[in-house]
This record gives structure tokens, C-alpha cells and sequence, in this order.
């Protein structure tokens, strides 16, 4: 009589076959960041259709830069590979994803605001590519992000407000950058202490706000202003002076003439007295 296996023979037997199957999220994640990067160096010969199609086998993968967790990609890493183009906004298709570093590139374009859907996301690291545009304030989504580098690169704008709303954020650089306007109260400051120094945001010329110095720019424009009023303040001062002066000159002259006047009247009226 033949033996029926057991629910735990079942499931053994199955999951190989289960981790095999790659997740069609990241397959499609993998497959369109290929398709927008540019390999001069070939780092990603390996990542070709057929090994994209089952990027993970459990908790191993065989693609660079791939690290995997349960049949999941979890980390996505390739710094200092030489690569180009863009970051692909597909990305978001790795939903698992909890690191992706793609630092020390030649990256263009702008960081996609689809980004945001990795809400598992903790390590964010952009850092020394060319990337432009504007941060997008939508990365606040992510409410586990512990790091954020985006330095050395060509980003614009403000730094989103929202970004002091990410309590777990430990580290924050966007400095050599080229942006713009004040740094949010919420990094530069949490309980009287300086949350992140002024090495997270130096390199931005049009950026300003407590940790960093003040600018000369700004304080040249204080001074100039003070300097136009007390300017406008001397100015008023003289003419009025000068109004009073010639005030006074055409009074004084009014009252010679006329005293001039009634001194000959009296000589005329005393000579035509008779004597007595």
C-alpha cells in the first residue's frame, strides 16, 4: 500500500520549484534598469534576459550588484561601475528593495519621484553621478530611510520640507550641489542640537540656513539696505537744512528793508516838525 506523503514532504518537494519562479516585479524592475543604463565597462554582461527572468534562487543570486532574501531582491548595488544614462522610475517595481546604491557613477537625469514606492526602502545612495532636477519631495513616502546621499552631483531647487518629517534619518548629505534657498528648520535643528552639521549642505551656493555660516552675499545686501536708509535719512537732512537757510536769508532781508523804509519817515516827519 503505497504511502501518502506528508503536508512538510509537499511543501520541501515545492519550494525549490517555488523560488525558481522569479517575481514578476523584479524581473520587470531588473530588466527596464538594464535597458536605461549605459555599460561601457560590461559590469552587467551577465545580466541578460534569460538570467534576468530568475534573478534570485532563494536567498542567492548570480547577477552583480543582486543580493536577494527569500526569492526577493532586497539590495541593489553597483557603485563605481562606470555606468551611464539614467535611473530607470521601474525601480519601484522592486518592492522588497531596502538598499540601492548606485553612487560614483556618470548617472544623468533626474532622480524619478516613483522612487517612492519603495516603502521598505533604508539606504538611498545616489551620490557623485550628474544627476539634475529637483529632489523629489515624494522620497518622504519612504518612512524608513536611514540614509540619504545625494552629494556631489547636479540637483537643483530647494531641499524638500518633508524630509524632516523622517525620524529614522541618521544620515544626510546633498552638498556640491546646486541648490537652492533655506535649509528645513527639521534637519538643521531637532531639540536645540544641530541634527546634521554643515558638512551635509556646503557646496551650494544659493543655499543657506543654520548650520552653515552666514552668507557674505546676504550680509553685504543687509548692509547695503542699511546704508541706502541712512544715505536717504542725509540726504533729507541737508536739503531741509538748506530749506531752513534760505528761509532765514529771505526773512532777514524782508526785515531790512523795512526798517530801512521807517527810517525815513521819521527823518521826513521830524524835519517837517516846527521847532519849539
Amino acid at each position: 500500500m503505497m504511502s501518502v506523503p506528508s503536508a512538510a514532504a509537499v511543501a520541501a518537494l515545492l519550494l525549490p520549484l517555488l523560488m525558481a519562479v522569479a517575481d514578476p516585479s523584479d524581473e520587470s524592475c531588473l530588466l527596464n534598469l538594464r535597458n536605461s543604463l549605459e555599460d561601457p565597462a560590461n559590469s552587467l554582461r551577465k545580466w541578460t534576459n534569460s538570467t534576468l527572468a530568475s534573478p534570485c534562487n532563494g536567498f542567492t543570486s548570480y547577477l552583480v550588484g543582486v543580493t536577494c532574501n527569500n526569492g526577493r531582491i532586497y539590495k541593489l548595488s553597483l557603485p563605481a561601475r562606470s555606468l551611464g544614462g539614467s535611473i530607470s522610475p521601474f525601480l519601484s517595481n522592486c518592492t522588497n528593495l531596502q538598499t540601492l546604491d548606485l553612487s560614483s557613477n556618470s548617472l544623468t537625469g533626474p532622480i524619478p519621484a516613483e522612487l517612492s514606492s519603495l516603502l521598505n526602502l533604508a539606504i538611498l545612495n545616489l551620490s557623485s553621478n550628474h544627476l539634475s532636477g529637483q529632489i523629489p519631495p515624494q522620497l518622504s513616502f519612504c518612512a524608513y530611510l536611514n540614509v540619504i546621499d545625494l552629494h556631489s552631483n547636479e540637483l537643483s531647487g530647494p531641499i524638500p520640507d518633508q524630509f524632516g518629517l523622517l525620524v529614522r534619518l541618521s544620515v544626510f548629505d546633498v552638498s556640491y550641489n546646486r541648490l537652492e534657498g533655506p535649509i528645513p528648520v527639521l534637519l538643521s535643528n531637532r531639540t536645540g542640537l544641530p541634527r546634521f552639521n554643515a558638512s551635509s549642505f556646503v557646496g551650494n551656493k544659493e543655499l543657506y540656513g543654520y548650520p552653515l555660516p552666514p552668507m557674505k552675499g546676504r550680509g553685504l545686501s543687509v548692509l547695503a539696505i542699511v546704508g541706502i536708509g541712512l544715505g536717504s535719512g542725509m540726504i533729507s537732512l541737508v536739503l531741509s537744512f538748506t530749506a531752513v537757510c534760505i528761509w532765514l536769508r529771505i526773512t532777514e532781508q524782508n526785515s531790512a528793508s523795512a526798517g530801512g523804509v521807517m527810517n525815513d519817515d521819521d527823518g521826513k516827519i521830524s524835519h517837517a516838525m516846527p521847532d519849539y
